[in-house]
């Protein structure tokens, strides 16, 4: 019950920060709904008028049932759907079942009770009137067919002579196998939740949902209406306990409970207990709470589907996402370092390879990570919770860390500085007045996403199975938040990936090729035998002799030779070195010599217009060929993945380096002898 303590205690800082009206946590006794129909009245039950609302979530008032409601009779206190509301609905043929009884019963004793409010009260006189329905077909928000039946579908196929109406488009479409005609989209007005606005003089806002007086006025009737005390395992105190716990965490129609118990019924849970608040009673107020503060978090950091990983501090301070690259979390620094992918056009300052540019990024790390770290006290906790539901109506935690805050930022530190690497990155750049931006290829500095080590393991697989991405999720989250050793098998299949050049696209390869580089350096940085771990550099090395990281090398400059042959023969084709790089990664001695001997041409043709360029390129294949140990040359056995570091090293050292001025410099000098 951990998490539940940590969540409260969140909801209780949380609320005393200075947010913006829509960013503040919901208060308790309430829900967050999708509004369909916006209906005004008077401060007397007059009706007005009506409108359909488009993507509008309220904050609407809701008992411990209604909250938690999937299925059933379970009346919201003032908005809910038609089928609550109006008492006129099966008049008008309405075809699922009635419930206004219930929702005027309960409206009724809170407009009783004397912690009634105008506003409540105007709603209350105005459904007793038991004419929703009519009001809403005057007012051309809903519609009836020939038989004065409300109408489920729009008839007219001419879209421009008759536009379908709103509230046609805003509402959910019926399952197929529910339809009258599985071919027709059809919804059901019934599900249309009805909001309320009630226009009293002098107040400039006069919807409900946004009325914090009404909002406090439920939550003290609700509160007195608790129907059973017992002793809270939060919070130590007597309190009245809950019985149905909230949903709609991830979004306004999840169904998931983290805590559920149905003893009474199906006895699913049937163990020690006659009753399952003998096993742990939660209050109502910490549940609200909590659930409260667990939907907040998740919906301000923004993620979808079904698995979810929320970071936060306790305390309400903002924190780092542990699951976002390190060109996101920097976007907002100066001097990132960037290397442009532009063969005609270099505005990028050149960067020096000579210079440790793993060191130079943890510096600049270090320096993003102080600005939060400089905020948070010695004890100040950190916690990481991974959610996850196996079926539409039972979630369940899947990873649960609390840190101390100096221990979560020096995790974070180490992930982001021993998986870095460069990255491949589009970006639009800013064009001429009319025209689309144009997109460009960067490489910054940065530890990949898990999500896209997870695409660059498994590739188009993962598109129909979504099982197999949380399960990877699932193992590299803890890499991050625990600092635990990389999975040998997840690295082993980016370097299968990454070898097989022609099995994706090019820039889907470039991609993938920029994440393994990333996962092998860090997997070696924290390898379980401490005799094995090594430290690669992001810099091209001239002095490693590894075998690998040698052919890598080879196959590297190849590929450069062949690619400005084609291109000063205005060829536009893949290199023999792209095509053959998985066989080359099988079988290196043997397709080297394939390469090379198929350099001959290239090389010919480069001797006159690139002689500068072919002459430095031939010295480096001469300076690596004779930097092999003995006979490891002639070697034929598979390669490492330390063969795409090599590769990877000298083809960055090509882009944006001083290397390519100084073959320039030196084909222009011969060019005028």
């Amino acid at each position: 019950m951990s998490w539940l303590a940590k969540l409260y205690e969140t909801y209780e800082a949380g609320v005393h920060l200075d947010l913006p009206e829509d960013k503040k946590l919901m208060p308790i006794s309430h829900t967050l709904q999708n509004a369909h129909i916006n209906i005004v009245i008077d401060e007397h039950g007059n009706f007005k008028r009506a409108n359909v609302l488009e993507k509008t979530k309220i904050v609407l008032p809701a008992t411990e049932s209604s909250a938690g409601r999937s299925s059933g009779e379970a009346p919201h206190s003032l908005a809910d759907k038609i089928q609550y509301v109006a008492k006129d609905y099966p008049a008008y043929g309405g075809k699922k079942k009635s419930y206004f009884n219930s929702y005027e019963n309960q409206l009724a004793e809170w407009c009783r009770s004397k912690y009634a409010h105008k506003k409540a009260v105007a709603v209350h006189r105005y459904i007793s009137k038991g004419q929703v329905i009519e009001d809403l077909v005057s007012a051309g928000v809903l519609f009836l067919d020939e038989s004065k039946g409300l109408l489920n579908f729009w008839p007219h196929k001419e879209e421009k002579e008759h536009p379908v109406p709103l509230i046609f488009k805003v509402l959910p479409a019926v399952p197929k196998e529910k339809r009258i005609q599985p071919d027709r989209t059809e919804v059901e007005p019934g599900d249309a939740l009805v909001s309320w606005t009630v226009e009293l003089a002098g107040e400039l806002d006069s919807t409900t949902w946004n009325d914090s007086s009404l909002h406090q006025s439920w939550i003290e009737y609700d509160a007195q209406s608790a129907q059973k005390l017992g002793v809270c395992c939060i919070i130590g105190d007597e309190k009245p306990l809950s019985i149905n716990h909230p949903a709609k965490l991830r979004h306004t129609g999840d169904k998931a409970k983290l805590l559920s118990a149905n003893d009474s019924a199906g006895f699913t849970y049937r163990g020690r207990f006659t009753d399952s608040l003998q096993a742990a009673g939660i209050s109502f107020e910490v549940s609200q709470k909590a659930h409260n503060a667990l939907r907040w978090l998740i919906s301000r950091q923004g993620q979808k589907g079904d698995q979810i990983f929320v970071a936060w501090a306790v305390s309400g301070k903002p924190i780092p996402s542990p699951l976002e690259d390190s060109r996101t979390l920097m976007k907002d620094l100066s001097e990132p370092l960037l290397i442009e992918d532009d063969e005609e056009e270099i505005q990028q300052p050149m960067i020096d390879h000579g210079r440790d540019l793993g060191e130079s990024f943890a510096q600049q790390f270090n320096k993003y990570l102080a600005g939060y770290s400089g905020q948070f006290e010695l004890n100040d906790q950190i916690v990481v919770m991974g959610l996850d539901s196996a079926t539409p109506g039972r979630m369940g935690i899947v990873y649960y860390r609390e840190l101390l805050g100096s221990e979560f930022f020096r995790r974070l530190e180490e992930w982001h500085t021993q998986f870095a690497w460069f990255q491949r990155y589009s970006v639009a750049v800013p064009s001429k007045a009319g025209k689309k931006p144009a997109q460009k290829t960067v490489w910054p500095v940065s530890a990949p996403v898990p999500r896209n080590i997870a695409d660059a393991a498994y590739g188009d697989i993962l598109k129909s199975n979504s099982t197999l991405r949380k399960n990877i999720m699932e193992r590299i989250v803890p890499c991050i938040v625990d600092g635990r050793p990389f999975p040998h098998d997840i690295l082993h299949l980016a370097v299968k990936r990454a070898s097989n050049r022609n099995s994706c696209e090019h820039w889907e390869w470039e991609r993938n090729l920029g994440i393994t580089c990333a996962l092998f350096r860090g997997f070696y940085r924290r390898h379980s035998n401490p005799a094995k771990r090594r430290n690669y550099s992001m810099n091209l090395d001239e002095s490693c002799n590894s075998r690998d990281y040698l052919y890598g090398r080879l196959l590297a400059i190849a590929e450069r030779i062949e690619e400005v042959a084609l291109r000063v023969g205005g060829e536009n084709r893949s290199t023999n070195a792209a095509r053959l790089m998985q066989r080359f990664a099988d079988r290196p001695f043997s397709t080297w010599r394939t390469i090379r001997l198929s350099l001959q041409p290239y090389m010919q043709r480069l001797q006159g217009s690139r002689g500068g360029f072919l002459t430095n390129r031939k010295k480096e294949l001469d300076a690596v060929t004779s930097s092999f140990e003995n006979e490891e040359f002639t070697l034929d056995k598979p390669l490492t993945g330390e063969f795409l570091l090599g590769y990877h090293c000298q083809r960055m050292c090509y882009r944006n380096t001083e290397i390519e001025k100084t073959d320039e410099t030196t084909t222009q000098l011969e060019e005028s002898k």
